[in-house]
């Protein structure tokens, strides 16, 4: 492994701590103000963020004569992301107030099994690993999340929901990033996002407990949505595909540490089985076959 791709790992590891504990910042926010105001509040943040440093780029970009990023693509393909993240993470704000920030993670991280069963009905190959993945995730959601009386509580349900639109949103992003700057296609998103949930805000939300929830929607502003998702941008540079995968979804992982050491949270035995069937799919369905493997 050379230098570059151990400080590449190493920024990988630190963006997935970020977000993972990001749901303990989610959950407690989620006591103070409602869903959308958090949201809304985050995500503009987060998108407003991103601007000086795609102005930083650009200026960088005409200095050595390369060509000007187009403005216009990014609009088109941040709006269809936007609606997609904005759906994603409007149930999964409120599904976590209903559940613990460790579960959430963990549900949240079935995008990751989810995209390339999704992608097999988009005519991308899916491995046989990816169907054991799925029964993995399967056994293990139901473990975490279904009861003894096999009922499943509203938050899990949200959050399970809100993984369908991440996955989606997910390929929405895989489509356009290869002709579409990533950085500035991430802020319109985000944009479009934090735009339509303080809307909704504004309209059935009130705003008394801002105040308390400011450190944490700051957290998810600034180093969740603005520093984490630039340090992937940066650090996917020099890492290889499977590790970067592999690292980004210990994010899960670290969503339970700190519902664990922050807010004190505890799962029965069942629950914690649960936990790693789940982690186990999300790293089996990023193996890929030999053949497609190579870069």
């Amino acid at each position: 492994m050379t230098k570059k791709e151990l400080t590449a790992n190493l920024l990988l590891l630190l963006t997935a701590a970020i977000w993972g504990f990001a749901f303990v910042a989610q959950k407690t926010g989620a006591e103070y103000v409602g869903a959308f105001t958090f949201n809304g509040i985050r995500f503009l943040i987060g998108g407003l963020i991103l601007r000086p440093v795609i102005a930083v780029l650009d200026a960088s970009r005409k200095k050595s004569g390369a060509p000007a990023a187009s403005r216009k693509e990014p609009l088109r393909a941040g709006l269809i992301a936007g609606l997609l993240l904005f759906a994603g993470a409007s149930l999964q704000q409120i599904g976590i107030l209903y559940t613990t920030a460790g579960k959430a993670g963990f549900i949240t991280g079935l995008y990751v099994v989810l995209v390339p069963v999704f992608g097999f009905f988009l005519r991308q190959r899916t491995g046989k690993n990816v169907w054991a993945a799925v029964v993995l995730a399967a056994v293990g959601i139901f473990l975490l999340s279904v009861t003894e009386a096999f009922t499943v509580s509203g938050g899990d349900l949200l959050v399970m929901v809100s993984a369908v639109f991440f996955a989606c949103h997910i390929l929405c992003i895989d489509r356009h990033t290869a002709h579409v700057d990533p950085l500035r296609l991430s802020s319109v998103q985000f944009l479009v996002t934090g735009t339509l949930s303080l809307l909704i805000a504004v309209l059935f939300e009130d705003f008394t407990g801002l105040y308390a929830a400011l450190p944490m929607i700051l957290y998810g502003g600034l180093l969740s949505v603005g520093v984490a998702y630039t340090l992937q941008v940066v650090a996917q540079k020099n890492a290889r595909p499977a590790h970067a995968a592999i690292l980004l979804s210990m994010e899960s992982v670290f969503g339970a540490l700190g519902g664990a050491l922050i807010l004190r949270e505890r799962m029965t035995a069942r629950g914690y089985i649960g936990c790693a069937l789940v982690f186990a799919a999300i790293l089996l369905s990023q193996i890929r076959p030999k053949e497609t493997a190579r870069r």
